[in-house]
């Protein structure tokens, strides 16, 4: 076990990948990702450089929103294996000295969880409704919704029953919202933190940390719904309940050790978020801010040193993430004609990105984004360059905001294609049958991580070059200096005894002299000057 596996607040400067399982390696050839690919896969993690994996949800599900729509918390859906399977990657990545986090969904059940059968089985007013949000209906005779508000992924976010009433979900029809007024559920959530601690987990991701509380009477909100841009406002997210059920989850974590960790996804300003990582509730919460930064020197800065300043308030640590599974991935939005916009999606008929662009802009922007103290989320792929599938057909589009949109929305789909792994192979790799959930674009060959092992200028390298510097110089709990910049569009900041040099600019602009550490591509620096679109980490002593 490495000695950074067993560092307390190991999550402070870590650098943890997200893995969608259904997408990452799929070891029994049946088109779907599972738990034993992760695990046949650990040795190439462990290669890269990283300290965690985040598991993105593999419970039972009836898959109507890839798993986050969970009917059994303690299990595993058979799609991905076994609890078994499960018990056998967290151990093979403790061994490698690897931490291993699961992704939580307590806004929201399936609508096949048996809580909720129950519910639509028993009359109005029973306790099985009550841990929903069962509401009699406006109108004479209550066929209008009980509010105004809107799903997330469109139209109405009530859903009538059979015998009248109707049920709050704030995602899909199939996610009804629990009532975490109600304890019975905080006393569900608790049990499935202790199962899921005691078989040995490091920490949780937390689906909609905003949103299980919603304000008392349900009023009507015109606001329009949005996954990210912005911030969620309105009377169903950010109340200030949420905050008790976190510091319940912390105690709670608190008796397995001092090492277990909670980061909070919540679509809210900085400054909102920092209420969620105090000293008594979570450890942190994910950047919104940084990832939807674009490509522009002045942002960017405003957005670290905001970033920086806010957590530092109450004592936590910064988290810098650029891709997810619920955007399009940064090398497509970076090749944009508005580098660092945000599209629904890039599909058939929408611009298309400049890929080469964009992974020049990937590879630069990783430079800064790793050189930054705090803790990084890498997307899985990310390392390789991948770009989204911008060219899939709808046919094949499974996520449900596509479809309640009527197409609208773009849903999701580009950005959750399986990786390629042999560029050569059936599915690219993804297994031996050539079966895949979704379809991967001819471009991924050139991707593939095959085609970038022992290649020192590929992205991959890349990526375990500067991981190991990173914890070579001790980046991530180091501290950021910004230093005078030749032009506005260059950020140059020093960090310990590295000094990183990134130009968003077209134009080269001149180098100090100092020892170069890494480059963002092999022709970044000629003489003594740094190249558009560009960067390089350069020791200071």
């Amino acid at each position: 076990m490495t000695q950074h596996m067993t560092q307390q607040q190991w999550w402070r400067d870590a650098v943890i990948y997200q893995i969608y399982p259904r997408s990452f390696m799929d070891a029994n050839g049946d088109g779907m990702g599972d738990l034993a690919g992760v695990t046949e896969r650990l040795d190439y993690l462990a290669a890269l450089g990283i300290d965690a994996l985040w598991l993105s949800p593999f419970y039972r599900s009836p898959q109507a929103d890839a798993g986050y729509d969970v009917s059994d918390y303690c299990d595993v859906d058979p799609l991905f294996g076994t609890l078994e399977d499960f018990d056998r990657l967290l151990a093979g990545a403790h061994e490698r000295g690897m931490r291993v986090i699961v992704d939580l969904v307590p806004n929201h059940s399936s609508s096949e969880h048996a809580w909720f059968q129950e519910a639509l089985a028993s009359p109005p007013g029973s306790p099985a409704r009550a841990r929903y949000l069962f509401r009699d209906g406006r109108g004479e005779q209550g066929e209008l919704p009980p509010n105004n508000w809107q799903s997330i992924f469109g139209g109405a976010a009530w859903t009538r029953v059979d015998d009248g009433q109707w049920y709050l979900h704030m995602f899909d029809s199939a996610q009804p919202d629990f009532d975490w007024t109600n304890p019975e559920v905080g006393d569900e959530f608790e049990r499935v933190l202790r199962f899921w601690l005691a078989r040995g987990v490091d920490g949780f991701r937390v689906d909609v940390a905003h949103g299980m509380i919603k304000q008392p009477g349900l009023p009507d909100w015109d606001g329009e719904q949005v996954m990210v841009e912005g911030g969620n406002r309105g009377p169903m997210w950010d109340q200030d309940g949420v905050h008790d059920i976190y510091r319940r989850w912390h105690r709670i974590l608190a008796e397995y050790g001092d090492d277990r960790m909670m980061v909070a996804e919540a679509w809210l300003k900085p400054e909102r978020v920092a209420r969620y990582i105090r000293p008594d509730e979570m450890q942190q919460a994910f950047n919104f801010d940084y990832l939807t930064a674009h490509w522009d020197a002045a942002e960017l800065r405003t957005i670290i040193d905001r970033s920086l300043t806010i957590t530092g308030e109450v004592g936590a640590t910064t988290t810098w993430v650029m891709s997810n599974h619920d955007g399009v991935r940064h090398a497509s939005r970076l090749g944009l004609s508005n580098p660092g916009a945000r599209p629904q999606k890039i599909g058939i008929g929408d611009e298309q990105p400049d890929e080469a662009l964009g992974l020049r802009r990937a590879r630069a922007i990783i430079m800064l984004t790793l050189a930054l103290p705090g803790s990084a989320y890498l997307y899985q792929g990310e390392e390789l360059g991948l770009p989204d599938h911008t060219s899939m057909p709808d046919r094949y589009r499974q996520d449900p905001g596509f479809h309640r949109t009527g197409g609208e929305d773009g849903g999701r789909d580009g950005c959750r294609v399986p990786l390629p792994w042999r560029a050569e192979a059936p599915a690219f790799g993804f297994n031996d049958s050539g079966e895949r959930w979704l379809p991967q674009p001819d471009n991924y060959a050139h991707y593939a991580v095959d085609r970038q092992l022992d290649q020192p200028d590929s992205t991959l390298s890349l990526y375990q070059r500067l991981l190991k510097l990173r914890r070579d110089h001790n980046l991530g709990q180091g501290e950021l200096t910004w230093a005078p910049s030749p032009r506005e569009d260059v950020l140059v900041l020093t960090n310990g005894d590295v000094q990183v040099v990134l130009n968003l600019g077209d134009a080269p602009v001149a180098l100090p002299a100092a020892p170069l550490l890494a480059q963002s591509r092999p022709d970044a620096v000629s003489g003594a000057m740094l190249a558009g679109n560009a960067a390089v980490w350069l020791r200071t002593a």
